[in-house]
């Protein structure tokens, strides 16, 4: 797997929450720690901006995408309002994830769970030119289940 060094600083007072991991060998995704403070409870319907406890820098031509955890997303119901987000390579602000309860009973989040996970993706910038027509295709402007159930 191609690897790229991306600065990461702790928030103050997070020294105890463990840095972003990867959980197995070939595992696309690093998982993120909960910095809470103290215990927080997302009822059903709710949700929370929970600190990651650090800061990065992503390098220009990268992004990082914040996503669910998919053994919270079978088990509680639990996933990110913005999924996945998105950390571009200009920001330097404390990384906290949208917690979001799609269950039926409240999620505890205590310091130190495993609450997301962040894909390091190349990005491109795009150009566009303006044109009188497109391309034609078989399916054309077709969206939106157009091909049945």
């Amino acid at each position: 797997m191609e690897k790229i060094e991306i600065k990461i600083k702790r928030v103050v007072g997070c020294e105890d929450i463990s840095l972003p991991t990867y959980m197995s060998e070939l595992a696309a995704g690093m998982d993120l720690f909960a910095a809470v403070k103290e215990p927080v409870t997302v009822l059903p319907g709710d949700w929370a901006a929970v600190s990651a406890g650090f800061s990065i820098a992503i390098p220009p031509g990268y992004e990082a995408q914040i996503r669910p955890r998919s053994g919270l997303a079978l088990r509680h119901g639990i996933s990110l309002m913005n999924s996945p987000g998105t950390i571009d390579a200009d920001y330097r602000g404390e990384v906290k994830v949208i917690v979001v309860n799609h269950g039926k009973e409240p999620f505890l989040i205590n310091r130190g769970d495993r609450i997301a996970q962040m894909v390091i993706h190349r990005v491109y910038a795009g150009c566009f030119e303006v044109v009188e027509d497109l391309p034609e295709t078989k399916r054309s402007d077709g969206g939106f289940g157009h091909t049945g159930v």
